[in-house]
Parts: C-alpha cells; structure tokens; sequence
C-alpha cells in the first residue's frame, strides 16, 4: 500500500488512541466509514462526522451556498450508506467567516436540511462559530435494528467479487469544469451539466448500502476519495488483496468529453478521481446474483470490476495486462 502523509496520520491516531474505545459496546471503532456501537436495546448505532472547508473541499466563487450545505451532508452521510446504516440525525458545526451574509448561511442551511430530508434524516442542531474562511462539520448518526447488519471494511475474502454501484469520475470532471468553465466549450451541454451535479449535488447510496448489507456484502467503502485509495483502504482492513479491471469499471457521463477537452487520460478521472460517492463492496459469490438484484431493486445499478484474492497488493489492471497505479485524493498533499 502506498505511503500517504494523511493515512499514515490516520493509522497513527488510531494506534494511539483505539486502545482506550475498548468498551464491549463498541464494535467498530477508529479506522472505517464510522464507528459502530450497540444500543442497550440492541439496536446499532452507527456515527460518523466529515467536514468540508472551503479551498479545500470548494470554493465559493463556484460552489453556491445550498450545494456547501448538500456537499457537507452527503459526505457524512455517505459514511453511513457504506456501513449499510439507516440515517437518523444530523449534528452540524458551521463556521462562518465575516464576509459570508446571513442569507447565505440560511441558504446553505436549507442545503443540508434538504439532503438530510432525502434520507430520512432529521437535522436536530449543533455549534455556530466564527471561522477565518467558510467550513461545515456534519456529524451523522445511523442505526439498524443489531449492529452485525452493518457492514465494515474488514470482511473481504479471497475469492470474494469486488463491485461497485454506479458510475465513477464524474465528481472529478465536473470539479475540472467548475475550475476551468472554458474546457465546457464543444462538449455536449447535457454532459457538462451532468459532470458539475455531480459535483455539486451528492447523493450518498443510502438505498443500496442497506440492500448490499440485508443481501450478503462482507465489506463496504465508499469512493469519497477515489477508486484506487479506497480499494487500499478495503484490502488493508481485510488482510488481503484486491485486483481490478479498469475497463469494467463504468465511467460517469461527461468523463470522456471532458478528459478530452483537458488532454487528460479519462481512465485517470475514473480511478482517481473522488467525490462520487458510491460503493466499493466485496461479495462472496454465492451472494452475488442476490446482491445484483437487491440494488436493481433500489434503482441503482451494481457492476463487477474485480476479486480479492490472497496477498495484500491492489492492482488496477489496463486491457493487455498493464497496470495504473492506485491513485485517490489526500488532504495534506491533494490528488
């Protein structure tokens, strides 16, 4: 696995402090999507927060105040559609620096009410501070009915099918757009304008990650930070390898326009790029026809890219058996 100044932080706050979440109650703790804990009813409940900042997340001179708010919730929420959780509540920090305007911060308010809403969630409140630029923390809270219906990153198995939901890249082309508006010239208007929604409306899995969990998945990620680096993320918690087939992985509308219109290689949208909020699963394949038909039945659609097999190497494999290296965004050092 790859050398990652932010995974390498990760790994070396859960050694220091993972030891002191040891209660029975916890089932999962630092590491995944979100943390898992039994109720004392024994229900699961599971938590996660996401932040976005903006120059890191987004900007404001492209990003609108209500898609900050839908970015912020989707993130978080996200977490939740990965460990197959159903949304309850929504906690919110919000930072607001001096020369953002009340109508704006109600505005990007109305951003995570209406994704929280979505998913059945209810936003219930949180902190409201001033802040040097314009920031969103999202603490999410899911439950199921026992917390073994959710699902980590650590179940994978050799043999296992590796899938994902939906199509990749997308986020990635339409953040090119937002930065660089003049790449949209000649491309298609309904691909450009399909790119940037991705972008700027998220729609975490939340269906899907509850069918994929009732259906059989062992484990679960979602691609927040690109397909690459949340494959690494899903071998590392297995103890095993992960090999995918970077032609059967369904590339998002606009990435081939826009690639194009940038002199990009799309294949470098597709499994690098972050943001799209889908589900990288692995499924034993005695589960798998069931798995298929759980997320057709969502709306979604499930496609197989790969296997897990024995070892702890990810490898993304180009037609003619080359390899692309696994890629992803890291917050200390971008993408």
């Amino acid at each position: 696995m790859r050398s990652s100044p932010e995974f390498d932080l990760i790994a070396a706050i859960r050694d220091r402090l993972g030891g002191r979440a040891g209660r029975p109650e916890v089932r999962i703790g630092i590491g995944d999507d979100a943390a898992v804990v039994e109720e004392p009813g024994g229900g699961g409940r599971a938590v996660s927060i996401d932040a976005v900042v903006d120059g890191v997340a987004f900007r404001r001179s492209w990003c609108p105040p209500r898609a900050v708010g839908r970015k912020a919730a989707g993130a978080a929420l996200s977490d939740l559609a990965a460990m197959g959780a159903e949304p309850a509540e929504l906690y919110v920090w919000l930072g607001v620096p001096e020369d953002f305007p009340r109508d704006d911060a109600l505005e990007l308010c109305d951003g995570l009410a209406d994704l929280a809403e979505s998913t059945g969630a209810v936003l219930l409140g949180g902190d409201l501070t001033g802040s040097p630029v314009l920031s969103v923390a999202v603490t999410a809270i899911g439950q199921t009915s026992a917390p073994g219906d959710m699902v980590g990153r650590a179940g994978a198995e050799p043999g296992d099918a590796v899938c994902v939901t939906g199509t990749l890249g997308g986020a990635a082309a339409g953040l090119m757009l937002l930065e660089h508006p003049e790449l949209a010239e000649g491309i298609p208007g309904g691909a450009a304008d399909a790119a940037r929604a991705r972008q700027l409306e998220p729609r975490p899995q939340i269906a899907a990650g509850r069918a994929l969990a009732a259906a059989g998945a062992t484990a679960m990620i979602d691609v927040s930070d690109g397909l690459g680096a949340e494959a690494e993320h899903l071998a590392a918690a297995s103890g095993a390898g992960i090999e995918i087939e970077v032609d059967l992985v369904p590339a998002g509308s606009g990435v081939a326009e826009v690639a194009a219109a940038a002199g990009r290689d799309p294949i470098e949208l597709v499994v690098s790029g972050g943001e799209d909020y889908e589900l990288l699963c692995a499924i034993p394949r005695a589960r798998l026809a069931e798995c298929m038909d759980a997320v057709a039945a969502t709306g979604a659609e499930l496609t197989e890219i790969g296997r897990v097999h024995p070892g702890a190497a990810v490898r993304l494999r180009l037609p003619g058996g080359r390899s692309v290296r696994p890629g992803g965004h890291d917050h200390f050092r971008g993408p």
